[in-house]
């Protein structure tokens, strides 16, 4: 559905300006992040991603360009969907939704508490300016998987499911789940006549 506009933005800007662009997003976005490192009980991990904070707010720029990496805070990404996760809640049932993409229950009702905690464009008054910011965002994350739509064989669905699952799980510190298709004993045919 954002593929045409994806492809529009990734044309028409440049590849700097997409970076800096989607350096600053990441940032903000570092807030939930450290909150969901705390609520993990990971405090090392929150004091790194609190100074990557820090260093990519005020060095950085606003977080435009990601200074952090270049000195050894690599970027960690946590949300209240792998915080759930981390606490024991299942996942549910896979979801692709609307716009954001795929999904479980789980981390569906992850990005609810995330947005309401963390993102300040939803604390906007100006209710076009919230919407723009929001546009940017689902644009910029777009265009940034448009690359990866080259890795995608077979069943696009069930591609996407399944890697989605599995780097939430690994995202998460658990055991990606494993497919069982092909696991079955097919030694007797005889079952199948009856």
């Amino acid at each position: 559905m954002l593929a045409p506009v994806a492809k529009g933005y990734r044309t028409i800007t440049p590849d700097s300006v997409e970076d800096g662009i989607g350096n600053a997003l990441s940032n903000v976005l570092e807030i939930t992040t450290i909150a969901n490192d705390l609520l993990q009980f990971e405090f090392t991990r929150a004091t790194e991603d609190t100074g990557r904070f820090v260093i990519n707010s005020t060095v950085g720029i606003g977080g435009i360009f990601d200074v952090a990496s270049k000195v050894g805070l690599e970027r960690n990404t946590q949300d209240f969907g792998l915080t759930l996760a981390v606490w024991g809640v299942g996942s549910g049932p896979y979801v692709m939704l609307p716009l954001f993409g795929p999904a479980t229950v789980r981390d569906a009702l992850g990005m609810m508490v995330d947005r309401r905690t963390s993102d300040f464009s939803f604390n906007l008054d100006h209710v076009q300016t919230r919407n723009q910011i929001m546009a940017i965002r689902l644009v910029n994350t777009r265009a940034g998987l448009l690359a990866a739509e080259g890795f995608i064989t077979g069943d696009r669905y069930s591609f996407i499911r399944d890697v989605y699952l599995q780097l939430r799980d690994t995202a998460a510190g658990l055991e990606p789940q494993q497919d069982s298709f092909g696991e079955q004993d097919f030694d007797s045919f005889d079952d199948w006549d009856n």
